[in-house]
């Protein structure tokens, strides 16, 4: 399935998102200047373009698992959301989890991009939740080493 994602250059130097292989979920991002991050620093980092995601799909943006793994640099807020009526640059708040200065060349993939359909849903309260095996238990109740 494909759906179309119009964009548009807001600097002649952006880049268009990119797929590194046939079988990608995460489209790559592309950073539009050369930044340099100070250990445990984080940076705006723009890309110069804008989207416009379709209604009922969001964009979440991801680390781009070489440059998390190898080089402790990730979005600071762990996953970025862009609602289909943003229309105003993207941009990646990236982090630099590690101990020294990293630096970041313009045009560098910083972050990929995957869009999503989602569901909205509609909240109601309630008095009482339907019982699970599970019931209250979490962070860690279900697994052990």
């Amino acid at each position: 399935m494909s759906v179309n994602v119009r964009f548009k250059k807001l600097d002649p130097k952006a880049q268009a998102p990119t797929y590194g292989s046939p079988s990608a979920a995460g489209a790559d991002l592309y950073a539009l200047e050369g930044a340099v991050l100070q250990a445990g620093e984080t940076v705006l980092i723009h890309t110069g373009i804008a989207m416009e995601i379709p209604e009922g799909y969001a964009g979440l943006i991801y680390a781009r698992s070489g440059l998390a793994t190898k080089r402790g640099l990730a979005p600071a807020n762990k996953v970025g959301v862009i609602d289909a009526d943003y229309r105003g640059e993207i941009m990646v708040s990236l982090h630099n989890h590690s101990g020294k200065e990293q630096r970041i060349d313009e045009g560098e993939r910083i972050a990929q991009l995957v869009v999503t359909p989602f569901l909205r849903v509609e909240f109601s309260l309630a008095d009482d939740l339907s019982d699970t095996l599970r019931g209250a238990g979490g962070f860690g109740s279900t697994g052990t080493k």
